[in-house]
Order: structure tokens, then C-alpha cells, then sequence
């Protein structure tokens, strides 16, 4: 498994869970995140002294870490905060719009999963139809961008949309395929 990269910031709790119950000098501060490549929820511990930002970028590869101390480890869905929940769309949605060329190549390149399933109906609201169109538009040539996609494939809703949804879809709740996310484990 590929280790993230980058994470983005969902919510800081600079005194630790409110469920801890050790002494507040005891408690860690502790940044919950999803990763850059993978969509994987991180719980975070940053360096002392440093206060995090919701949205913010912070770098938890191998090297030398400027802001965050370490990782504890990966996290479920279910263990995200509420401000978490609530910030998580926005940044898988910018995460997406930075790495637009990553997502239309999917659209170039996903495959037959069986002879009666493609990658590309994995996509909410995508039919047989739409996927067609797809599939022979990106005979004619690739797609470039989503904007090209849309002009292409009539009635296609945005395939922007599409892809931030699915992949809200496979981080809260367990499914038979993954197309953009790490699955967490077999007990979410």
C-alpha cells in the first residue's frame, strides 16, 4: 500500500478528544486529516506548539515533517468528528479539482469489471447508456478535462459531481469495489 503524501486538515482539537478523560496536561492535540492520494482518514498528532487550520495542507510522508509530530494511524469514518463530517466534502471536492487530469483519466481508462458490470456504472446515477457514450466518445479520442467530457457526452451529469460522490460513498460505508479509496478494513 502506497503511504500518503499530503493530508488535508478536517478538524483540530487542540486539547484532545473531550472523551479523554486524563488530566488536560496529559492530553495531546490531535488533527484528524484525509490524504491526497488515497482519501485516507489520518489521525494526526502535530509538533508542539503548532495549531492547525481546517483546509489546511500539511505533508506526512517519510521525510522531515514540518508540522506534524507523527501519525497515530488511520481512522473510520465513523470516528471523525462532526466538524470532520462537515468539512470532509469540501475537501475531497478540492482534492478532485486539483487532480482533475488524475480523475478524467479514469474516465479513459476504467474497465469491465464482469461482462455485466463497468467501473464507469460504479459512478452514482451512471447507466448503461451514459457509459456507452463514454465509452465510445473515448474511442474517438480521450477525454481532456471535465468540460471536454460534458460537451461530449450529452445529458452526462457533472462528471465532477460524480466522482466527489463516489468516493464519499466508498470512505463512509464498506463496498464490493473500490475505485479511488484505500478500504479502511473489514470492520468500518
Amino acid at each position: 500500500m502506497a503511504k500518503e503524501e499530503y493530508a488535508i486538515i478536517l478538524d483540530f482539537l487542540p486539547n484532545g478528544y473531550s472523551f479523554d478523560n486524563r488530566p488536560l496536561f496529559q492530553k495531546t492535540p490531535i488533527a484528524q486529516a484525509i490524504g491526497e492520494s488515497k482519501f485516507t482518514l489520518l489521525e494526526l498528532v502535530p509538533k508542539k506548539g503548532v495549531f492547525l487550520q481546517p483546509h489546511e495542507r500539511v505533508y506526512v510522508g517519510d521525510e522531515k515533517r514540518d508540522k506534524i509530530h507523527h501519525i497515530v494511524g488511520r481512522i473510520s469514518y465513523k470516528k471523525l468528528t462532526a466538524t470532520a463530517r462537515s468539512e470532509l466534502e469540501y475537501a475531497v471536492r478540492e482534492i478532485v479539482k486539483k487532480n482533475e487530469a488524475r480523475f478524467v483519466e479514469f474516465f479513459n481508462k476504467s474497465v469491465a469489471l464482469s461482462t455485466r458490470m463497468h467501473q464507469l456504472e460504479l459512478l452514482p446515477g451512471m447507466g448503461k447508456k451514459r457509459m456507452w457514450e463514454i465509452l465510445e466518445e473515448r474511442k474517438v479520442e480521450p477525454f481532456k478535462s471535465f468540460e471536454d467530457l460534458k460537451n461530449r457526452v450529452k445529458l452526462l451529469p457533472d462528471p465532477e459531481k460524480l466522482i466527489v460522490k463516489r468516493i464519499l460513498a466508498e470512505i463512509q460505508s464498506e463496498q464490493k469495489h473500490y475505485l479511488f479509496v484505500e478500504p479502511f478494513g473489514k470492520n468500518r
